[in-house]
């Protein structure tokens, strides 16, 4: 029985500093901080139900972070995750922000416009600064695949970037 509390203790000293990277990834993954809740949730569930494999990973920032992308990835194959309708704006009782908060929902929007594997290559690659064979690794997946999901999101993020300026500018 002391053993399972020394491995508690473990586990929490192990999660502990990895939360708040874990929730800033989530929340890029899936755009809405209760959801990056819920797969934060989700990730420590696993990571707790595995932690003797966890435990001994080299990179425990790393695992944990695989492990919240592919069950951001698996909801996304789920049925109800298609049925949840995102809003593009901010409710009319937001207080006006500053300009570059508008830039920010801007990028926000264009982010859920992307498939979830896009997003997530895109995540790993340019947030978490993953290379290519890392993010290849993270998400199971050839490094070609990496490279042309990558290229497909940043042309799909420049052209809805690029439409929403424009849009602005004649207003």
């Amino acid at each position: 029985m002391a053993e399972a509390g020394r491995s508690d203790d473990a586990y929490r000293e192990y999660v502990d500093g990895l939360i708040p990277g874990l929730r800033r990834v989530a929340y890029l993954l899936c755009q809405d901080w209760h959801r990056a809740d819920d797969l934060v949730q989700s990730t420590l569930e696993r990571l707790y139900r595995h932690w003797s494999k966890a435990s001994k990973a080299d990179a425990p920032a790393a695992y944990a972070r695989t492990v919240l992308v592919r069950v951001f990835l698996g909801e996304q194959r789920m049925a109800w995750a298609r049925r949840v309708v995102l809003l593009d704006r901010l409710p009319e009782d937001a207080a006006a922000a500053a300009p570059d908060l508008a830039d920010r929902l801007a990028l926000e929007a264009a982010m859920r416009e992307l498939p979830p594997r896009q997003r997530a290559v895109l995540v790993l690659r340019f947030f978490c600064d993953l290379s290519v064979e890392e993010t290849a690794d993270a998400l199971q997946c050839a490094t070609g695949t990496v490279k042309s999901q990558a290229a497909r999101g940043l042309d799909k993020l420049r052209e809805a970037l690029t439409d929403s300026a424009v849009v602005e500018t004649r207003r």
